[in-house]
C-alpha cells in the first residue's frame, strides 16, 4: 500500500485549515500553498476534492476563502483518504484457485484493522502532535 502524493498534500493542507478552525478568517489558496509547500495549481484541484466529498467550505470573492466544513475531531484521516483516492486498500484478488477464498478473507481482514486504525486518528490529532512546530537538537 502506498500513499499518494495527493493524500499527503491533502492532509497537510487540512492541518493548516484545522489550526484556524473557529476563527473569522477564510484561508486562501495562495497562503496555504506556501504554507504547505504545495503547488498551487494542483492544491487548486484538491481543495474541489475535499469541497466536493464535504470536508471543507469555500466562499468567492475578495473576502471568500477556504474552512473546514467540520470541526477538526470530526474528521478522521480515513474520511481524507476516501475523498481523495476512494478505498484505502482495494482488495482485487482473483477469485479463482483452490487457496482463493482463504486469501480474500485474509486479506479482508487486514483491510479492515487498517481501517480502524486510520479511522481512530483525527484531524484535531494531527495538529496536535506538531503543534508547537519547535524541533530541538
Amino acid at each position: 500500500m502506498k500513499l499518494s502524493v495527493k493524500v499527503d498534500y491533502a492532509c497537510r493542507v487540512l492541518a493548516q485549515l484545522a489550526r484556524h478552525h473557529g476563527g473569522d478568517e477564510l484561508s486562501h489558496i495562495e497562503e496555504l500553498a506556501r504554507i504547505e509547500a504545495v503547488p498551487a495549481n494542483y492544491l487548486v484541484q484538491i481543495l474541489s476534492e475535499l469541497r466536493n466529498g464535504g470536508l471543507i467550505t469555500s466562499r468567492r470573492g475578495k473576502q471568500g476563502g477556504y474552512a473546514l466544513a467540520r470541526a477538526p475531531e470530526d474528521i478522521t484521516l480515513l474520511d481524507i483518504v476516501e475523498v481523495i483516492e476512494g478505498e484505502l486498500l482495494e482488495v482485487t484478488t482473483a477469485g479463482a484457485g483452490q487457496s482463493s477464498k482463504h486469501v480474500n478473507s485474509i486479506w479482508k481482514e487486514i483491510r479492515t484493522a487498517f481501517e480502524d486504525k486510520v479511522r481512530a486518528y483525527t484531524l484535531a490529532q494531527l495538529v496536535a502532535k506538531n503543534a508547537d512546530g519547535m524541533y530541538y537538537i
